[in-house]
């Protein structure tokens, strides 16, 4: 667990590797609550945070999820079942899947198979649809005098929104303000860039919801992967390059054929080495692709499904 201030701790979600997600803990007073929740097998990390914070279950108010991704929240109904007095924050895109999740299930087991989702995700249980508040572009949830307000954030997916804390004058931006992981960073400056994953990858949204989070001025990012990001106006800047850079790799890849798949995994492997290497990281080759071959496989498929959905 890492804490940083205004009451906001990150608790890491156990996913795959240390530092690959972040579930974001948030106190108001007595009361407590979650920004993602991460997996089934991210529910012990939750209790032993808020035990160590001295936190009873019953203080914990909310469980907000920025989308409905399967690393962000498919440990809701786990955690919504521990938590008895929470009620779930989603989207409205994303309720109904909270609700009834087979549809989430089956897609993701087609990809991974049965075993693998059982590794990495657990059981994903349904969540009571009367502990379910849906949002909107605009809506404020009064956290025990605490503000926090939601915008209407697509372009990683349609059921993506990024949650405004008055308090600490920052977003908590699930997946819209790209990947940082912690063994990227140099002498304090994060490396960011984006996560173009299917099926919902859509660049103008993206860089309008970017905009939008630029345009507050905040001073810091909670991003889920992972946890806090500042000097967010030069991030800002490398992010939209390198959203741009991931669009000019599609649309160069668009006439490979049967190859493109392994052309554009390739050539968003060079791209970003060599923006890494920019950076200072002394990260080895295989070290950064061991920190971003998941990630760079998801957006290959997802830029690959971009070029056959969006552009024709």
């Amino acid at each position: 667990m890492i804490d940083y201030e205004h009451g906001i701790s990150a608790i890491d979600a156990d996913l795959i590797r240390h530092g690959m997600a972040s579930i974001h803990l948030l106190r108001a007073g007595d009361q407590a609550a979650l920004v993602d929740c991460g997996t089934g097998h991210s529910l012990g990390n939750i209790r032993a945070a808020l035990d160590c914070k001295g936190i009873a279950p019953g203080q914990l108010r909310y469980i907000i999820l920025t989308h409905v991704h399967l690393d962000h929240a498919s440990g809701a109904g786990a955690a919504m079942r521990a938590f008895p007095d929470a009620r779930l924050v989603v989207h409205p895109r994303g309720a109904r899947h909270m609700i009834d999740p087979s549809k989430l299930i089956a897609g993701a087991t087609e990809v991974y198979g049965e075993q693998a989702m059982a590794d990495m995700y657990g059981d994903i249980l349904p969540v009571a649809a009367d502990r379910v508040i849906e949002t909107h572009d605009g809506f404020t949830l009064d956290f025990n005098g605490r503000t926090l307000a939601f915008i209407d954030t697509p372009g990683h997916a349609k059921h993506h929104h990024c949650i405004w804390d008055a308090l600490s004058q920052s977003w908590f931006t699930g997946d819209t303000f790209g990947l940082a992981y912690p063994e990227c960073t140099v002498d304090g400056r994060a490396f960011v860039f984006p996560t173009t994953s299917p099926v919902q990858f859509d660049p103008d949204a993206l860089r309008a919801s970017v905009g939008r989070l630029l345009a507050r001025k905040p001073r810091a990012m909670y991003l889920t992967h992972y946890g806090r990001v500042t000097d967010v106006p030069a991030l800002g800047r490398a992010l939209l390059e390198r959203i741009d850079a991931h669009v000019a790799i599609a649309r160069a890849a668009a006439g490979t054929g049967g190859a493109r798949k392994q052309v554009l995994v390739d050539a968003l492997s060079a791209f970003l080495l060599d923006e890494l290497d920019a950076h200072g990281c002394t990260l080895t080759r295989e070290e950064a692709l061991a920190v971003w071959g998941l990630d760079i496989e998801l957006n290959a498929q997802g830029l690959a499904f971009w070029l056959d959905h969006a552009t024709g």
